[in-house]
């Protein structure tokens, strides 16, 4: 069954909304693991917008299931990962100015690069993944940059669902048959949710994991947090 991950950085902002501590980020992230999440995603960004690098160390120190840590690997973030050692580190092209991830990299354009990240990470026993647009030839590029997965960037098939799903999931099972081909796992995330998710699944039922924020934690205010959990792990059960 395809794990669901969840991003926990829109409680960071709540929290840091108002100062203070409330609602605690890592009280969030043990009650989803208790819920039944299988990760907690955080993506820190320069600026501690919303998850700090403290908040990452705190919940690498107190969470059972796998840390997945996502970001623009500049030094800092390359340090934060390195001393942290999370299951797994997703890099992400963001410029530091950015509202949220929008695009993929181009892994043939920044292969050197890549591969010397990849090689830091790997060397120190964290599982790398490179975020990717649904593009054949930049998944088959992150092979070549020592990644264990890529991780598609789903905001295209999120817009286009509502008018042609079925055109808009195909370039993602063709990068999905691309990852499966050359030996990558496969994980995915953006704009996913309860609307979208469960015809991703079946589309592409051999999906490792999926990192959900934003709409879970929209969600979560209808319907609560624990049910919600609940609700995203149904559309995920047609992978078992």
């Amino acid at each position: 069954m395809t794990k669901l991950s969840v991003n926990v950085n829109k409680i960071a902002v709540l929290r840091n909304s108002r100062g203070g501590d409330v609602p605690n980020v890592l009280k969030v992230a043990l009650d989803i693991e208790r819920f039944g999440s299988e990760g907690i995603t955080v993506h820190p960004r320069p600026d501690a917008r919303h998850i700090r690098y403290s908040d990452v160390r705190d919940l690498k120190a107190a969470i059972s299931t796998e840390l997945n840590i996502e970001g623009n690997p500049i030094e800092s973030f390359v340090d934060l990962v390195l001393e942290v050692k999370p299951a797994q580190v997703t890099l992400v092209p963001d410029a530091v100015d950015a509202i949220t991830s929008n695009a993929g990299w181009d892994t043939i354009r920044n292969r050197e690069f890549l591969t010397d990240i990849c090689s830091r990470f790997n060397d120190a026993g964290i599982r790398t993944s490179i975020f990717v647009d649904p593009v054949v030839e930049m998944v088959e590029g992150a092979k070549e940059c020592g990644a264990q997965r890529v991780e598609l960037y789903t905001e295209a098939y999120a817009a286009g669902y509502a008018v042609n799903r079925e055109q808009a999931i195909a370039p993602y099972v063709e990068a999905a048959e691309a990852a499966r081909r050359v030996g990558l796992g496969l994980n995915a995330g953006h704009d996913l949710s309860l609307e979208n998710l469960t015809y991703f699944a079946e589309r592409i039922n051999w999906c490792d994991e999926v990192s959900i924020g934003h709409a879970l934690i929209a969600d979560a205010l209808y319907y609560g947090l624990e049910n919600t959990v609940q609700l995203y792990k149904r559309c995920l059960a047609v992978t078992r």
